[in-house]
């Protein structure tokens, strides 16, 4: 989600090239894998990765605390959690076994994971 972030760029790709699925933390949600049967199922899509980035702000919130806000401000508790994490890599590497164990996807062989450094633009592959 964050515009620090070129997703097609950072891998080469150009306009067209690649399905860019994004939200905040790179959390892979009921809705992302939706999107991703989609696109693979009707558009051939082979390949997933999960790109995380540096400097990402879901590593300083704590889920229930701003669910608490959120519910003292509006008389309403989200009916959604925030998905906050404290580590980076964890983090991939969970989003990515994720996305390997929907079973509705055709294509689970090459899903990886990718960190960006918003401060150069950079991609360390996790693993």
């Amino acid at each position: 989600m964050d515009a620090r972030v070129d997703a097609l760029a950072s891998f080469g790709f150009a306009k067209g090239d690649a399905h860019v699925l994004r939200n905040a933390g790179a959390v892979v949600t009921d809705d992302v894998l939706r999107s991703l049967v989609l696109s693979q199922r009707l558009l051939g899509t082979r390949s997933v990765f999960v790109v995380a980035h540096t400097e990402c702000g879901l590593r300083t919130i704590v889920d229930e605390e701003l669910a608490r806000q959120l519910a003292w401000e509006t008389g309403h508790t989200p009916p959604f959690a925030f998905g906050a994490f404290a580590d980076l890599e964890e983090h991939v590497r969970a989003q990515v076994e994720t996305v390997q164990g929907c079973r509705w996807l055709l294509h689970v062989d090459d899903v990886r994971g990718f960190i960006c450094d918003v401060s150069d633009g950079s991609l360390q592959p996790v693993e």
